[in-house]
């Protein structure tokens, strides 16, 4: 191990060892509500106006109970305005009860089983030469980059969503605010 990656997991421990107090009063504010380190990512999405979406979305998949559980998970949480930039009338096709198994893939091509901060990320995408290659819950691939002080995540079609919002501290994990759709290859 180099000097960075003990330094990193010298952080990474000192911080899960803090626990949510320490992030509490530093979460952003998300869709113009608060979120608060003590509930999980269900009942945070719930309440931001950006994401009216991805919840109804989340609901339709049946997956509010997995999100609601214990984790941890890294949440990329696409926006209403990515959601409006897919094609006309693909929300509505896929909030349709018979694209469920769909809708719930795509979902889960947002979710990796991990809790994974800026920190976390900066550092793989570091330790990997300019790109880490994460595996989500859904089987997608998707590619981390840092650079500039931003997070870009490419899906496996090459859709790139920007990190507008890192490190929502969560019971059961951690959301980054994302601004496009991601999608599992060939899915869309």
């Amino acid at each position: 191990m180099n000097f960075r990656t003990l330094t990193l997991a010298a952080m990474l421990s000192v911080a899960s060892l803090s626990g949510a107090a320490v992030y509490a009063q530093e979460n952003p504010m998300v869709g113009g509500a608060a979120m608060s380190a003590d509930k999980n990512i269900i009942e945070n999405a719930v309440n931001s106006a950006d994401h009216t979406t991805l919840v109804a979305a989340v609901k339709a998949a049946g997956l509010v109970e997995t999100l609601s559980g214990p984790g941890p998970f890294t949440v990329l949480a696409p926006t209403n305005e990515a959601f409006d930039a897919l094609p006309a009338g693909t929300v509505d096709t896929l909030l349709k009860p018979e694209n469920k198994e769909m809708l719930s893939t795509i979902l889960a091509c947002h979710v990796i089983p991990a809790k994974a901060l800026s920190t976390d990320i900066v550092g793989m995408v570091e330790a990997d030469g300019g790109e880490h290659v994460v595996d989500t819950v859904g089987g997608c691939k998707l590619t981390l980059k840092a650079a500039d002080g931003k997070v870009t995540v490419t899906d496996e079609n090459g859709t790139v969503a920007n990190v507008t919002i890192a490190d929502v501290i969560q019971s059961n994990g951690v959301i980054h605010v994302i601004d496009a759709v991601l999608t599992p290859k060939s899915a869309m």
